[in-house]
Order: structure tokens, then C-alpha cells, then sequence
């Protein structure tokens, strides 16, 4: 895991400017020594967010939120505590430094210098060669204007090899640094060459903004390969998790709760640029488990997908759709026609048109059925039962009880049946939570450790809450319930820190622990993903565990002593009133405010 350097940090500390930093993402007015805004965190029409010109701290006085930058980027918006810390380090240019000796020789920064120096390459030989006048046609026969094409930094991969790494020697990057990247690729005889060439390529971006691959997409069919070509897996991209298109669009798809999927690159920018900046594209049908945990982060509640019409589209937006209805997330099929993808939809019709599609996307349940049953003869009573009795099969994994029974009683509607007929066939399983892995370690997980880290985690990542989640803590968990000495310290101080009105600066916190296992344990708290609208539930529900676990081994405890055989006989006695008596109060949560 990443540690950051305490020098690093007090530096990023020193340096955020958060007037300046939520300026760019609201609209903050002053007021007098303060700015004050309409609050992000709860609906209002007067505003009630403030912050004061030097402080590193905001405060809601409406529903009581509160924080700083890195607390915002990671409520509001979803990030990871290592993606909040490079977004500010890249806003307000301050270099980040590893504390792990792993991390001692790291090229990740050489890494992201090398694909950003490619960016300017790439882009300055479609424009300015003569070799990038055809791919430059073709982009604006496309409807894209030069300004988007500056804007997005598309560029052209030369045909001839050798011109592109012959440029990157000249800037200091060394071959290794360019096979790390993914810029060059080794061949089956062992020699070097460009991974790209002949192709437009469009960058794909991290959170921050910076540059960590590029998809390349050929104009000519005699070029080798298929139609989009994507970096390969390095140290700083991830295909499985990296959504093109999501560091312009992740405000919107936070504050919304909502998405629209598409397939293209350049489908994804168009939207984009039209004001639909809640748009990623899922490269290609490769969309997957990770890239809807990424969503999900972001508390979508409704996916559109618009994908293409034709088979490999709507197959898709089959496997898409039933990865979002799965986890209970409402997804909706736009009906592109069949020859359309978003792009010449666009260019055809306009983005008006476009929002009328949108609003008139159908269930998800709606498209299955149709699809299904397309070219199938469901005037036959035992095809229309296969048809009828995979859909409901599918429909029987969704984890949310309300869309079940819903999707349901609309396919019974579809298939003319009567909706008994579907409800009392089955009984609907209760939602289960998501069964994660745990992360490969050479350490023996500890189960104690796991569940106080999830606690503290709710009360560190509560924005409107975070005055019921308190309340609620104190009232329920003694810092002597922990197990984990690091845990119950830091308790201690989230409890100080709020009740006494003083600020619980996290950025501090980590620079200044003394070690670097405890450095490690307050980024794992901040690094892990969670659906901030089950945030009450899954509180509670940690909050009961905590208490379970400290009734039991109070029980336990007695019980040792009673059967060691060194009591008196009242003494005995006592202990076993005492032991009958807990076991007769159960714990029971306290939600009592105040």
C-alpha cells in the first residue's frame, strides 16, 4: 500500500486553498470575512455552507456537515483517500513522495511525465503534419470541431516507427520508462516498438486529471488490429476499473446519482461536450464487476445505457444492465435504431433529440423481455415457458426485494400473464451484502481490527449525518469495547475533536503518526469503497456487532471464572446472578440524540 511522506503532506496541508478549491466545483459568494453556498450535502434554498478565507475547514450549519478538501473528495465525490490526495497535489502542484522502500525506485511519476509528453506528440502530429491532415478530416467529417479536438487532446500515432520513440529519447525517457508506460511493446523476436501507430489516440485520465493511458482507435481497415486498441495493464491503469470519461464526468454522476453508459470514446466526449457530462464510456462490452464498484462509489441509482443497435450492443446492455439490477441499482435501455450509435445519432438528430431518448428509456425488464423473445415463436406455450423462466431466474439474483417483485409484475404484464402466476412461484431471497475478497496478505487478517475499522470509517465519512453518528457512538461504544489500541486511540480522538467543537484535521493525522503501520491503518480506513446511501443501515448494523462482540465476551468471561474452581462459594454465587442477568439484557442500541 502507498504512504505518503509526512513532509509531503504538511506541504499539502500548507498549500490548499479551499475557497479556491470548492469554487471550481460551486458557487461560493462572500460575506463579509466568510463564502458562503448552497449546501452539496442536503437540499436548500438558503444558503447555510460556509467557509472562512484561510481556514482549511468548511461547515454546514443546515444539516451539519463538515471537513476539508480531502474529507469533500471523498464524500462527495467518491474518491479514494490516494485519488483525494493526487487530485490536490495536481491542483495545487505539490510533489508527493512514498515513504515504503517498495516504493523507494518508483516510476509512477516518470510513468505519468512520459504519457502526458506523449499526449503533446501525439496531438501535435495530427495537427501539424501532413500525415494527420486525413486522420484530421476525418475527425471533423465526424462532426467534432478543432476546438474539441484541443479540448479533449486527441491526437494521431505516426505510421512510421521510430518517430515517436525517437522523440521521447530526445525528452529523457529511457525505453524502460516507455515499456513501463505501455508506450512500447516488445515483439515476438524480442526488438522494441510503438505500441500505437496509425491510429487517433484519446488519453484516458485518473480522477486528478492526469493522463494514464490512451485508447487508439484506426480510421483505415487495412491497419492491424481491431477496432480500438487500449493501453495495457501498467502500474497506474487499470482496465478493469477505469472508465473513460469519468474524470469529466464524476461532479455530475456524485451529485445526480445517476449515469449514462455509452460505448465509444468519442461517443462519450460528444455527450460531454453537449452538456451531458455524466457520461462514460465502457470500452467497448468489456464493462465489469470493477468498473460498477466505481460507480457505485459515486452512489448511482440509475444507469442508462445507450449503446449500439445492433446484436454485440444490446448483448451488452443485457450483461450491463443485470450487473446494476443486481446490486439494486435501477438501470434503463435507450433505444438507439438499429444502424445509430450516440455519435451519428448526435450528429443526425441533435442533443434535444437525444433528451427525449433519454426520458423515454425503457425498464430494463422491458428491453430483456423484448430481446429475449425477438426471435423466438412465443406463440408456443413451451418457448414462451423456457423464455418466461430464464428471465425470472435472472430477475430472482437482484439483491433489492422492491425491484423484484416490480420487474415481476411488469413481465408478467409483458408476457400477458397474470402476475400470481410469477409472485407466487418463487419466494424472493433476502438481499445479501456483497461478498468481497480480502486483499492477499502475508499478515493473518484480523476479524477485530476489520470491523473497528469499519466503524470508524462511517464516522469519519458521515457529511449530514455526522451529528446523529456521534451522538449515536457515544452513546452505544465505549472506547474500552476496541481491541485494536491504534482504533480505540483514534476514537478517542474523533470523539474529543467533535464534542469539543475542534477540527479533526486527517491530512494532519496521517503525517503525524509516529509509525508507519498506523500511517497504513488511517489510509485503509479512508481507501475503502462504500455505498454512502446504505450509510445509516450499515452504521447501525456495525454499531450492534460491536456491542454483540462486548456482551459475549463479558458472558464469556464470567463463565471462565466461575468454572476455574478458585471462588468462594458466594463469590460463585454473585458471578452466576450476574451471568443470568446479562444474559436476560441483550444489547440494544441507543439512538437517542444528545
Amino acid at each position: 500500500m502507498v504512504v505518503f511522506t509526512k513532509e509531503s503532506l504538511d506541504t499539502l496541508r500548507q498549500r490548499v486553498d479551499l475557497v479556491d478549491f470548492l469554487s471550481a466545483r460551486m458557487e461560493l459568494k462572500r460575506s463579509g470575512a466568510s463564502y458562503k453556498g448552497l449546501c452539496p450535502f442536503h437540499d436548500e434554498k438558503t444558503p447555510s455552507f460556509i467557509v472562512q478565507k484561510g481556514d482549511r475547514h468548511y461547515h454546514c450549519f443546515g444539516c451539519g456537515a463538515h471537513g476539508d478538501a480531502i474529507h469533500y473528495l471523498i464524500t462527495r465525490e467518491g474518491m479514494t483517500f490516494k485519488e483525494a490526495v493526487e487530485t490536490l497535489a495536481e491542483r495545487f502542484s505539490v510533489p508527493l513522495e512514498l515513504s515504503l522502500e517498495l516504493e523507494k525506485n518508483d516510476q509512477v511519476p516518470l510513468i505519468k511525465a512520459a504519457l502526458d509528453k506523449a499526449s503533446l506528440f501525439f496531438q501535435f502530429f495530427l495537427l501539424r503534419t501532413e500525415e494527420g491532415r486525413e486522420a484530421l478530416s476525418y475527425l471533423i467529417t465526424r462532426g467534432l470541431t478543432l476546438e474539441f479536438i484541443k479540448r479533449f487532446r486527441l491526437g494521431l500515432a505516426p505510421k512510421a516507427m521510430g518517430l515517436f520513440r525517437k522523440f521521447m529519447h530526445e525528452n529523457n525517457f529511457s525505453d524502460d520508462i516507455l515499456v513501463e508506460s505501455g508506450l512500447l511493446t516488445k515483439t515476438d523476436e524480442g526488438k522494441l516498438r510503438e505500441f500505437f501507430n496509425e491510429r487517433i489516440t484519446f488519453p484516458i485520465h485518473h480522477a486528478s486529471g492526469a493522463i494514464i493511458g490512451f485508447s487508439a482507435r484506426k480510421i483505415k481497415e487495412s491497419v492491424f488490429g481491431g477496432k480500438y486498441v487500449n493501453t495495457r495493464e501498467t502500474p497506474v491503469f487499470k482496465k478493469s476499473r477505469t472508465l473513460f470519461g469519468l474524470n469529466y464526468s464524476r461532479k455530475r454522476i456524485a451529485k445526480e446519482r445517476r449515469v449514462i453508459i455509452v460505448e465509444g470514446q468519442i461517443d462519450a466526449l460528444r455527450l460531454i461536450e453537449g452538456g451531458f457530462d455524466l457520461t462514460v464510456a465502457a470500452q467497448g462490452t468489456a464493462f465489469g464487476e470493477g468498473h460498477l464498484e466505481e460507480l457505485l462509489r459515486l452512489g448511482v441509482q440509475t444507469a442508462y445505457l445507450v449503446l449500439d443497435g445492433d446484436k454485440a450492443g444490446k448483448e451488452a446492455a443485457c450483461k450491463i444492465g443485470e450487473l446494476f439490477l443486481k446490486e439494486g441499482v435501477e438501470a434503463r435501455v435507450v433505444a438507439l435504431p438499429e444502424k445509430e450509435d450516440p455519435d451519428s445519432f448526435l450528429k443526425n438528430k441533435g442533443f434535444e433529440a437525444f433528451e427525449e431518448l433519454l426520458k423515454g428509456a425503457s425498464e430494463y425488464i422491458e428491453f430483456l423481455f423484448h430481446y429475449r423473445s425477438a426471435l423466438r415463436d412465443m406463440n408456443s406455450p413451451a418457448i414462451k415457458t423456457q423464455v418466461i423462466s430464464e428471465i425470472r431466474g435472472q430477475v430472482r439474483e437482484w439483491k433489492s426485494e422492491v425491484l423484484v417483485h416490480e420487474s415481476l409484475k411488469k413481465l408478467a404484464k409483458l408476457a400477458n400473464l397474470p402476475e400470481s402466476t410469477l409472485l407466487s412461484a418463487m419466494s424472493i431471497k433476502p438481499p445479501e451484502f456483497i461478498k468481497r475478497e480480502a486483499f492477499t496478505s502475508y499478515k493473518p487478517l484480523d476479524p477485530h481490527k476489520i470491523l473497528e475499522s469499519d466503524f470508524l470509517r462511517w464516522l469519519i465519512l458521515a457529511s449530514s449525518e455526522k451529528k446523529r453518528f456521534m451522538s449515536w457512538a457515544k452513546n452505544n461504544i465505549l472506547p474500552d469495547y476496541f481491541h485494536t489500541e491504534i482504533c480505540k486511540a483514534l476514537y478517542q480522538e474523533i470523539l474529543a475533536a467533535h464534542f469539543n467543537g475542534t477540527h479533526f484535521d486527517w491530512i494532519e493525522a496521517i503525517a503525524n503518526e509516529e509509525t508507519e503501520d498506523h500511517q497504513r491503518l488511517l489510509q485503509e480506513i479512508l481507501e475503502k469503497k462504500v455505498d454512502r446511501s446504505k450509510a445509516e443501515e450499515h452504521f447501525k448494523e456495525t454499531m450492534s456487532k460491536i456491542m454483540l462482540r462486548n456482551w459475549m465476551e463479558k458472558r464469556e468471561a464470567i463463565k471462565i471464572k466461575i468454572q476455574s474452581g478458585l471462588l468462594t462459594e458466594e463469590e460463585a454465587f454473585s458471578l452466576a446472578k450476574e451471568f443470568d442477568d446479562l444474559r436476560k439484557t441483550p444489547p440494544q442500541l441507543n439512538l437517542t440524540l444528545g
